[in-house]
């Protein structure tokens, strides 16, 4: 578990929204009051534990608020024994030694993961979070009282579905996948508090999400510890030989041994990618040619 505290509102992810956090109205409209709690979640020093603080919350929620906090933090796993499954391949067992005890990184509410994930396609990392503050500072509820930055509620599915989503800088088909997405869950039709094999065949059949966005969304928001986006053109480069990628049929097949650990196998791969410092491009010296003399007159 990171050892940085922060304090999120309730049902919100942990990545803040370009640099400003935002929390989630309740998806569907539920809990009508309106209401929020903050949310502080920090590591104790010289303890292997985290501590949960919350303020605004009826005493009713803290059960539910405290079961999510350890969802979120991925608690109840037992790093020993997917360490054991996973350090029997070559390609992990340096990466399980590396950072053991890893765990699932997840995001409070599958919602607004799954908006960031759309809004994160084919964009960098600190793109797909300005465009979720953007569309946060438009559409989501500000908050009073709020700290560390939280300034307001992510939207709802309904606010989102009924958005103007114009001159924040989606594309086009962007936009209309996360409004096929609001609409969804709005309706019904999405319901995101199913079984975690339901979630992901619904979002994977909705416009412009895909297999993907429906295999992270169940790794980071549902804690599925056997979620694999097989096609992740990171991983297949990971694992594949002399920096050619695999195809998403020899990763698969290979991911195979990795069962039911392959979360956590996709979660060493992406660390690892992310510490690979590309070597800086040697500057070419030029040589200056003597100036021609000019010829005389």
């Amino acid at each position: 578990v990171d050892a940085r505290g922060y304090a999120r509102t309730v049902a919100a992810a942990n990545q803040p929204a370009g640099g400003r956090s935002a929390a989630n109205e309740p998806a569907g409209g539920r809990n009508g009051d309106g209401g929020h709690a903050i949310v502080c979640v920090r590591a104790l020093e010289n303890e292997r534990a985290l501590e949960l603080r919350v303020r605004g919350a009826a005493p009713a929620a803290l059960f539910q608020l405290s079961a999510a906090a350890r969802r979120t933090f991925d608690l109840a796993a037992d790093p020993a024994r997917i360490a054991l499954a996973l350090r029997g391949d070559p390609l992990l067992a340096p990466l399980v030694a590396l950072r053991p005890g890893l765990r699932i990184p997840g995001a409070w509410d599958p919602f607004e993961c799954a908006v960031r994930a759309v809004l994160g396609q084919q964009v960098s990392v600190a793109a797909g979070r300005t465009l979720a503050a953007r569309v946060v500072a438009r559409v989501g509820r500000p908050i009073a009282g709020g700290s560390d930055g939280l300034t307001h509620l992510f939207p709802s599915p309904a606010a989102l579905a009924a958005a103007n989503l114009d001159g924040l800088g989606l594309t086009g088909a962007r936009a209309r996948a996360l409004r096929a997405l609001a609409q969804a869950v709005t309706e019904g039709a999405l319901d995101l508090g199913a079984p975690v094999e339901d979630v992901a065949a619904g979002l994977e059949a909705l416009p412009g999400l895909g297999r993907w966005t429906a295999q992270y969304v169940a790794l980071r928001a549902l804690g599925e510890p056997d979620a694999f986006p097989a096609a992740d053109l990171v991983l297949r480069r990971m694992a594949g030989a002399g920096g050619a990628p695999l195809s998403t049929r020899a990763l698969e097949a290979r991911a195979e041994a990795w069962r039911p650990w392959r979360g956590y196998a996709v979660l060493h791969l992406w660390r690892a990618a992310s510490d690979v410092v590309r070597p800086r491009r040697p500057v070419d010296r030029v040589r200056k040619r003597p100036a021609r003399k000019a010829a005389p007159a």
